[in-house]
């Protein structure tokens, strides 16, 4: 991995996000920039970049699957696409948890038919395209990865098999209902940019 350049996106941590990640400096060519909202901390990442792909991962994924990355990169050169995700799992939560997430993972799928849904939590764009989309929304409040990736053409979108790994955080801090119902009402407003421009407290749940 010292030959990948991972950029850190912090948006003022307290935790001592930084510190830690610089641990890994050994094995790990890793920069440390400003962040913000997730918006402004990838897209900050992607202007420093010089490689053709670029992937943007959460910070609470893991990459259990070593081959991963490599097999989406296949997978972009051979298929040329211009975004690419994968499956989500948390083996950790509950099983309403994992129904959730199971959930998540059908729509990405069924999304290829139309408007492409990829989460921030696993997004691997070339670069160029990434670009000529104006990256992501610096002005969204919500759910900026699928205001991209539903830029993106569905027969240029794909989804390689496998997953990666991701805690419940969310659910344990927002409550089930309250995030199914968001995710309804994103889908329900597809079409409609200013809801996603709207603050609907969903990032207040990190405080």
């Amino acid at each position: 991995m010292r030959n990948t350049k991972v950029y850190l996106a912090d948006a003022g941590s307290t935790d001592g996000t930084p510190e830690i990640a610089r641990g890994f400096a050994a094995r790990l060519n890793l920069e440390v920039i400003a962040g913000g909202l997730p918006a402004a901390g990838r897209n900050n990442g992607a202007r420093l970049a010089v490689t053709p792909y670029v992937l943007f991962i959460d910070a609470d994924i893991e990459l259990a699957d070593p081959t991963l990355i490599r097999r989406s990169l296949d997978k972009m050169r051979r298929h040329q696409l211009h975004c690419l995700t994968t499956n989500i799992s948390c083996p950790q939560g509950s099983p309403l948890d994992r129904l959730l997430y199971w959930g998540n993972n059908l729509v990405q799928h069924l999304s290829r038919l139309n408007r492409p849904f990829s989460t921030g939590m696993f997004m691997l764009f070339d670069r160029a395209r990434f670009e000529q989309l104006g990256g992501f929304h610096e002005g969204a409040l919500f759910a900026e990865d699928y205001m991209l990736s539903k830029k993106v053409q569905p027969k240029c979108f794909g989804i390689v098999r496998g997953s990666v790994v991701t805690t419940n955080r969310r659910f344990r801090k927002m409550g089930h209902f309250r995030i199914v119902r968001l995710f309804l009402r994103t889908a329900l407003n597809t079409w409609n940019d200013s809801f996603f421009l709207r603050d609907h407290k969903y990032w207040h749940s990190e405080a």
